[in-house]
């Protein structure tokens, strides 16, 4: 894919991401939290389904989910996490303050799992740009969900 493509489309996707809690805390006030965490994956779910089915010609290599480490498949779960502490958080930090968090914790997390090279990522340095990065957003998040 080329690289404006992907950052547009990533940016977007993004987007969307940003509203996904304020969807699902409206959700939330209608159903309770645990349970519109459900509802959200199971809407995620069925049309990941459809996906699949339709758009991708199949289930592919589904049935070699067996050789799998066990850790390669929790993404659902570290999903979860994420969609439930976010129903607890959006009303307190506002949408902005989840998704600052959110994308901050995601950096830092990355930048640690570049450097030790986790779960197959390629080893990359930490340099001095990296951690003002981090260190900018961090005060980004604060400005954010700071009062007055």
């Amino acid at each position: 894919m080329d690289r404006g493509v992907a950052l547009a489309v990533t940016a977007a996707a993004g987007g969307v991401v940003a509203l996904q809690p304020l969807v699902n805390s409206l959700l939330g006030k209608q159903v309770g939290t645990l349970q519109a965490a459900l509802v959200s994956f199971c809407v995620g779910t069925v049309a990941l389904a459809v996906l699949v089915v339709f758009a991708s010609g199949g289930y592919g290599a589904l049935g070699s989910i067996g050789g799998v480490p066990w850790y390669g498949l929790i993404g659902g779960l570290m999903g979860a996490a994420y969609i439930v502490c976010a129903l607890l958080t959006v009303r307190t930090l506002g949408a902005a303050g989840v998704v600052a968090a959110t994308i901050t914790g995601q950096l830092t997390m990355s930048v640690v799992a570049d450097r030790f090279g986790w779960l197959g990522a390629d080893r990359r340095p930490v340099t001095l740009s990296t951690l003002l990065g981090i260190a900018l957003l961090a005060a980004g998040t604060w400005l954010i969900v700071a009062r007055d």
